[in-house]
């Protein structure tokens, strides 16, 4: 059976008083997969006519204050989040960065010059304290582990992390709270007009770009707020990133390595963990979780070459023996390799400076494995328990029940995360509690950015056996202008709503998935047990999925929530969103089923612009 689809009907605004109003962005019939229309659409430009682009340029290239800065006693914080965002953003910081790729030391240079100009010296992030991490997927998550375990101590901490799900002051904490409006908007503008006072009239550049100048700002707020240490993650990469201007940390960590970023890092994963190793330093004590033979050689010589003591951490199973079992904040098995790691980073920095309260040692002899000394296995102490216990980490493998609704939230982006979230989300399904009666109906929720293989991902996400997969830029609203910490100015609505009808062709194009009995079919009931199980009322299907495009997240979710999120109330539905045969029977299902299982995934910034909608609460 030919998978349905659900095209963007993208109509002509019009012009009212003067002014051009958006009539209509939300998801309407277009054609089939394989109608001819669809098979014809070489561009959007045939179906975004060309007053609806002026209309989103204006929406989305609206200047800000930049244009005439403000003083710092006047600007508010949409005003310091809109000048900040004119700086750059992530896409265009990354082209960027593939021009200069062949001289990272220029990188790292002029990462210095601005954090001259804007007062500090690199010896003065000495006082920092600093625990710094790198890692394809899980550097976020062990991080949080890192900082929630160090507070327990009593200690004051910093943390620096990206990007950030909802707010931008999200990736800058103290004490694992976002830095208030107040304090961001003060230091953003005192930075600003700093490096505007100190810049060289013969450079065109005079602010660094976005991530850059954010990295500047955490330096200065640490600082200025006298935190006991700082848990610094890493941007992209290592060796090129502008935190590596960093030259005493404390501890270095490298979580699990993967492919990723593959134009600015490499092509395969020894030249990724090249440049992750590019954050190690003479003398300081470095740990990594157990790679690949090939870069875990690679990490290996790079540690040596410099001197640096590189240490694999064992398993969190050799820590918990003897002992009761570590609970964590941060569900999913994969999970456990970045607990395992920030316990190492977190009992080395208490070392390092003194505290008592290290965990006895359970393992008195150094051991090796392949080639490299194994971390210390000890015995973790109450302070670590608690603090692993009571971690949080917003859009990592996250669960919000609402009502028929479940939303599972997890922001894997690269082919081994994606997998991990598949074997997380098979799991939360088998524990979940299952409705008496009635249908229950699986969704993807779906978006990639980036150079990541898009495919490969959908590909891993098929034997989910979903209902519905539905494809959306990540846009929380068709227009962002209202809300500063979701614009963008370095994409089109051309460009993001290619990407997803890309997303729909992948789909519908994939063989049809067939479930891998190892992950899908469920366990053997013990004796006595019923045979059910939740997989039960999901049996292989003959026929594919099918797909939707919407314009923005909240058209999708309005699709799919169908009203019965007692949090997410939105205004009535825009017109048309449901005239498409496709979204017009499965709302019927929709509000018709005991339970809706929502799985999204693909992107944090997807991942964030969902948040955003469903807790309003992280929006204040």
């Amino acid at each position: 059976m030919r998978a349905d689809t659900y095209q963007l009907n993208l109509r002509r605004s019009r012009l009212d008083r003067g002014a051009l109003t958006h009539e209509s962005l939300c998801a309407q019939p277009r054609w089939g997969a394989g109608s001819p229309g669809m098979k014809g659409a070489r561009s959007l430009a045939t179906l975004w006519p060309a007053a609806e682009k002026v209309w989103w340029r204006a929406a989305m290239e609206r200047p800000g204050p930049s244009a005439s800065p403000l003083s710092a006693k006047t600007a508010s914080f949409q005003d310091a989040v809109r000048t900040l965002n004119t700086l750059q953003t992530n896409a265009g910081y990354l082209e960027q960065v593939k021009r200069q790729r062949g001289d990272p030391q220029t990188q790292l240079e002029a990462m210095k010059l601005y954090l001259a100009r804007s007062g500090l010296q690199v010896e003065d992030l000495d006082q920092l304290n600093i625990i710094h991490v790198t890692g394809t997927k899980g550097k976020g998550s062990t991080c949080a582990f890192t900082e929630r375990v160090l507070r327990s101590y009593g200690l004051k901490t910093g943390f620096f992390s990206s990007p950030h799900l909802v707010q931008v002051r999200e990736r800058i904490r103290i004490n694992g709270q976002p830095i208030s409006p107040e304090l961001f908007t003060k230091h953003f503008w005192h930075l600003y007009h700093r490096l505007e006072e100190t810049k060289d009239s013969s450079s065109c550049v005079s602010m660094p770009a976005y991530f850059r100048f954010l990295t500047l700002m955490a330096f200065h707020i640490f600082l200025q707020e006298k935190v006991d240490l700082a848990v610094v993650e890493v941007g992209i990469g290592g060796a090129y990133d502008c935190t590596n201007i960093i030259r005493k940390p404390v501890v270095c960590g490298v979580s699990s390595l993967g492919i990723d970023h593959t134009s600015l890092l490499g092509d395969t994963v020894e030249e990724i963990a090249w440049q992750k190793g590019g954050i190690f330093k003479r003398g300081v004590p470095a740990f990594t979780v157990l790679q690949p033979d090939g870069p875990l050689a690679v990490l290996r010589d790079r540690a040596q070459q410099i001197s640096c003591p590189l240490y694999l951490c064992p398993p969190l199973e050799a820590l918990e023996e003897g002992g009761p079992p570590l609970t964590l904040g941060l569900d999913g098995e994969h999970q456990r390799f970045n607990a395992a790691l920030a316990l190492q980073l977190a009992r080395c920095w208490l070392q390092q400076k003194g505290h008592q309260g290290l965990g006895e040692l359970k393992v008195s002899r150094p051991s090796v494995l392949r080639q490299m000394p194994l971390a210390p296995v000890f015995q973790p102490t109450p302070h670590m328990r608690h603090g692993l216990r009571d971690t949080e980490w917003l859009g990592r493998t996250q669960v919000l029940r609402r009502g028929p609704l479940t939303w599972y939230l997890d922001g894997a982006h690269t082919t081994s995360s994606v997998q991990a979230c598949v074997r997380w989300f098979h799991q939360a399904l088998l524990r979940g509690h299952r409705p008496g009666r009635g249908p229950e109906v699986r969704i993807l929720l779906f978006n990639s950015t980036g150079d990541r293989d898009s495919a490969a991902l959908l590909k891993l996400l098929q034997p989910c056996q979903f209902d519905y997969a539905v494809f959306c830029p990540n846009l929380t609203e068709v227009s962002s202008a209202g809300n500063a910490d979701q614009q963008n100015f370095m994409v089109t609505l051309d460009q993001v709503l290619l990407r997803c009808l890309a997303h729909q062709q992948y789909w519908s194009h994939l063989a049809e998935a067939q479930a891998s009995p190892d992950l899908w079919s469920p366990p053997s009931p013990e004796p006595g047990e019923p045979t059910s199980s939740l997989l039960a009322s999901h049996p292989p299907r003959t026929h594919s999925t099918s797909s939707l495009v919407f314009s923005c997240i909240s058209h999708a979710l309005q699709w799919i929530s169908q009203g019965r999120d007692p949090v997410f109330q939105p205004p009535s539905p825009p017109q048309g969103l449901l005239a498409h045969p496709v979204a017009g029977s499965g709302a019927g299902v929709l509000r018709e089923a005991a339970a809706i299982h929502v799985l999204v995934t693909g992107s944090l910034h997807l991942v964030g612009g969902v948040l955003k909608l469903l807790e309003p609460a992280l929006s204040q």
